[in-house]
């Protein structure tokens, strides 16, 4: 019997999994929501996605997913999903090496990508999975339709997926409804359907905020497995900067839809380079502030859709001064591998144009 986690490293071209440029998201036709967002996404890498609620987090996943609540849509930016090679399952013949642009899809050929190349998982799973039917056939459907296995083949993949992502007894759960299992054993089944068909990019959105500490250690760690088994890049978002320092490689920072922050975990971590991502260190007790009194972020984020003609946390930083409210602040580097959209990047690292002024330290920073 084959591994069903075993990667099939013929089908992963070299180059990102994932490039972002320039997204930009409207409401209403009007509002924008995200503002230029770009990063990539190597293969094999884990990048925890952070920021408050309402920072554009969600809208930017499902942007990737193709899957934009009514009344979104993308106004500019460009998505390109990893590289097609030979053998593909959407039986594209090309084969040219350049990525697939996401924002040009037809619905078609959307069905051709999603769940095949690119997959996702939610939390609250029980709104993922249909009541009436066992989750063993619901897996064994995406095999059938999308793998095009017969349905004895179907079934047997399905209780080797369910046996992969750590259900205990796999045969009998594939017989069972979602009402008959735990949160836990949920999320794991709707892991192995986001995976049975082994794309390249999985995204993770909240997948483990419902679930105890336990559980979420567990499917954390099933996560970390797939992903050095199977080459999978994994985007993960996250309000729990403590998932991110144990899971990811790199940390992205969104405040009122921007990425403000961008470079290894371990960096941002000990060294914060925009005052927005230290606030989030001071408030979770993370890196260098470890546990303290209970901090809070003063002040609220700007309403989606208001524009400013400066820094939109200028209102909210410590370190504000008149130039951060007149100019539009440009996401910048600040050292190798890491960029910060700030005109004073604090801890150890100059900015590439030169080092900022430094502005008096907030009272009860840290030494």
């Amino acid at each position: 019997m084959s591994r069903p986690h075993e990667p099939r490293a013929e089908r992963r071209p070299a180059g990102p999994a994932l490039s972002v440029d320039g997204l930009e998201v409207t409401v209403g036709g009007q509002t924008k929501a995200v503002r230029g967002v770009s990063f990539t996404l190597a293969r094999g890498e884990a990048v925890g996605l952070v920021g408050e609620s309402g920072s554009g987090k969600s809208l930017t996943c499902r942007s990737i997913l193709g899957v934009l609540p009514a009344g979104c849509e993308i106004s500019e930016g460009r998505i390109g999903l990893g590289a097609r090679a030979d053998g593909d399952a959407d039986g594209d013949a090309r084969n040219d090496g350049a990525p697939t642009e996401l924002t040009a899809l037809t619905r078609t050929q959307w069905d051709a990508v999603r769940g095949r190349r690119l997959a996702a998982v939610f939390q609250d799973p029980a709104s993922y999975l249909n009541p009436s039917l066992t989750v063993g056939r619901q897996l064994a459907e995406q095999l059938r339709v999308g793998g095009g296995l017969s349905r004895a083949a179907a079934h047997a993949r399905a209780v080797d997926l369910f046996a992969a992502v750590g259900l205990h007894r796999p045969g009998e759960v594939f017989h069972q409804y979602p009402d008959e299992l735990s949160g836990g054993m949920l999320q794991r089944i709707l892991i192995a359907i986001a995976v049975s068909l082994e794309p390249e990019l999985l995204i993770a959105d909240e997948a483990t905020t419902a679930l105890d500490v336990v559980i979420q250690a567990e499917i954390l760690e099933l996560l970390g497995r797939l992903r050095a088994e199977r080459g999978l890049a994994l985007l993960l978002v996250t309000h729990d900067l403590a998932v991110v320092a144990e899971q990811c490689d790199r940390i992205l920072v969104m405040y009122a839809g921007e990425i403000v922050e961008d470079g290894p975990t371990a960096d941002v971590l000990a060294a914060p380079a925009h005052p927005y991502t230290e606030a989030l260190l001071k408030v979770a007790s993370i890196g260098t502030w470890g546990r303290r009194e209970l901090d809070v972020i003063p002040g609220r984020p700007p309403e989606t859709g208001t524009e400013s003609s400066g820094c939109r946390f200028a209102d909210r930083c410590a370190y504000a001064t008149a130039q951060c409210t007149t100019e539009p602040i440009a996401l910048r580097a600040v050292a190798d591998a890491r960029r910060a959209r700030c005109l004073r990047p604090t801890g150890p690292h100059d900015a590439v144009d030169g080092p900022a002024t430094p502005a008096p330290e907030p009272e009860g920073a840290p030494a």
